[in-house]
Formats: structure tokens, sequence, C-alpha cells
């Protein structure tokens, strides 16, 4: 223990990580009091899985575009991935394990594996670009998934699967037959059963891997690609190899994701207001507004923007205006080089504060 404390006191990097673990553990703890004692509302309990893997996107798109600093337009195709992987293996496996903590962590891991093959697959090409060029194809391949998984038929019976592009009839199933994805119409009778316990667990775990990637000689790297391209690859650095890990991971951690978001759904269905741009989109804001490279500012900026319409709903037809005049609002006080050159005056003057204060205390 007294390790740790000199740990804590001496090493920056690891204080900070230390800060933004807390951070979760302790919001955590207040929503369980909350909940145990009956003041959180039912509306607010529908909305801290929503926390947990907006958080998740969030943290790992950050990877790509913070870290990385590759600008991806595609982070939903990825979620949409891990969100199918994790229903059909939910829908497939749910009568043989009957012990659902498990199946939940199958699901997980295979939709983290195959988003992050996927992200693999997709960094080949796509990392070879820069700039305009690499957000509009990261973008078309979400556009792409997110349209293959509307069109997909799939059906299981006695022979095992059957999977169409064309329509139901096509499958030439048995009587006795289940359909899983029915197309358009998604995947319906979903009953996943995830405490926010075991995705706050899941969040952390998010939090850890890419904070000790980006404090690593990897991240270093890494980010020396960010930096400056040419002085990297001129110091020996696989710009590739770096690249590609990065946009694993974060596709990786966005199946993870997927997953939690399947699991508040009755009925999966790969729609635009799933999958699609816009989603994509509302991710870049929480990264931007947080801070691009900030993980703790990912973060507290999701929790922010995700709770801010749901305590402005009083407001009517009106709720989605003062939200958008509250995120400029944010975006020019967080970013505006007046308004941070105030701030710094601001805290300048806080912290001579309260040293004159401590002096006299002392004396």
């Amino acid at each position: 223990m007294k390790t740790l404390i000199n740990k804590f006191n001496s090493d920056k990097t690891f204080k900070q990580n230390t800060i933004t673990y807390l951070i979760v553990i302790v919001a955590y703890l207040i929503c369980q009091s909350l909940i145990m004692g009956g003041v959180m509302s039912n509306s607010m309990k529908g909305l801290l899985i929503q926390f947990c893997y907006y958080i998740i996107m969030a943290v790992s798109l950050n990877l790509t575009v913070g870290i990385l600093g590759e600008l991806s337009l595609g982070h939903a195709g990825f979620m949409c991935i891990g969100a199918f992987t994790g229903a059909i293996l939910y829908k497939t496996l749910g009568s043989v394990l009957t012990f659902k903590p498990l199946l939940l962590l199958i699901c997980i891991v295979a939709g983290a594996l195959l988003a992050g093959i996927f992200g693999f697959l997709i960094g080949i090409p796509v990392l070879r670009l820069k700039g305009d060029y690499l957000a509009i194809v990261t973008l078309a391949f979400g556009e792409i998934i997110k349209n293959v998984c509307a069109a997909v038929f799939l059906g299981k019976d006695s022979k095992g699967f059957h999977i169409s592009l064309k329509d139901q009839a096509a499958l030439n199933m048995e009587d006795s037959g289940e359909m899983i994805i029915k197309g358009p119409l998604g995947i319906t009778g979903l009953s996943f059963t995830v405490s926010f316990t075991a995705c706050v667990i899941l969040v952390l775990i998010t939090l850890i891997i890419v904070l000790n990637l980006v404090n690593s000689r990897t991240g270093r790297a890494v980010m020396a690609i960010r930096d400056n391209r040419i002085a990297a690859e001129a110091t020996g650095i696989n710009i590739t190899k770096y690249k590609m890990l990065a946009f694993t991971i974060s596709a990786a951690l966005a199946g993870v994701a997927g997953v939690l978001y399947a699991s508040s759904l009755s009925t999966l269905a790969s729609s635009s207001k799933n999958f699609g741009y816009n989603m994509s989109i509302m991710i870049l804001v929480y990264v931007v507004l947080g801070g691009i490279g900030n993980i703790r500012g990912s973060v507290i900026a999701t929790v922010i923007l995700v709770l801010l319409p749901e305590k402005l709903r009083f407001l009517s037809n009106y709720r989605m205006l003062i939200y958008a005049v509250v995120l400029i609002a944010m975006m020019l006080i967080n970013w505006s080089p007046q308004a941070r050159a105030k701030r710094d005056v601001l805290l300048s003057k806080i912290n001579i504060f309260k040293k004159k204060t401590d002096e006299k205390e002392v004396q």
C-alpha cells in the first residue's frame, strides 16, 4: 500500500490514470447508493447502461482520432458488427447455455474479436489514405456494413444455418426452423441480462487497455506517427504496424460497446438511427468536446451529452434546439483561444488566492 502511495505521489501518469479510474468507481458507487435508496428515477436507471456503452465508444474512437490522429467516420459500423455478433450468439446459444454470465462473456469476446478482425481488414486499404480521403472511405465502410446487416436473412433448423441476401423464402428452411435475422426487421426477441455493474467493469477494462496503451512504448510510437509521420519513419518506427494495431484495438472495443448496445434492446435492427452516419458523428462530438486525445475528457463529455437531452425533455419541441445551443457554448468555452486565455487567467488568480490563504494559515 505504501509503495502505491509513493508511486501515486511521484509518477504523474500513474496519478492521472488512477484519478480517471476513481472518477468512474465513485460515480458507480453513487449511482448504486441512489438505486438502493430508491431515490433514482426509472428514466435515470434506463440511462446507466447507455452511459457505459457510449463511454466505451468515445474512448475507443479517441484512440483513433486523438492518439493515432486519423479521422474515422465509420466507427458505428464496428459497433454494428459487435451488436449483431452478440445478438446472434445469444439467440443461438441461449437455449444451450443456462449460465447467463458465461453466455454474456462469450458474446462480448466474440463481438470484440469479429469487430477487431473487420477493423484489421478495413484498416489495410484505409490507413494508406490521409485526412479527408480516409474520413470519406471509413464513412463508406460504415454504411456498407450497416446496409449488409440490413439485407441479411439468417435462419436455423435441423440441417444447420441458412443465409440469404434475397428474402426469407430463399432460405428453404424447414417449418420448424427459427429465423434469427429477418433482413431489415433485424433480430427480435432479445432479452439480455446485463447488469450495470458488469457494464462499469467493462468501462474500467476499456480505460485500463487504452490508458496503458497510450502510456506504453507502443503508444508513444503511435503518437510519434501522429505528430510527424516522416520523422517517426526515419527513426525506424514501423508505421503500418502501429497504425494497424491502434485501429484494430479501437474497432474491437467498439464491438464490445455494440454487444452492450444490443443487450439494451428487445429488437436489434440495422437502421440509420442505430448504426448510421449520425451515430458516428455523435460519438465524434463526444470526443471533440472532451478533448482530442484526452481520455478522461471523453468520459466526462459523454456523460454530460447523454444526460443533457433527457434533462431537457420538459422543453418539448425546443429540447434539441437548447441542446444545440448548449453544445456550441461548451465547444466555445473549451476550445476558443480567447475563452481558454480568460479561463487560464481566472485559474491563476484562484491559485494565487489559495497560496496567500495558505501563507496566512502558516503564519
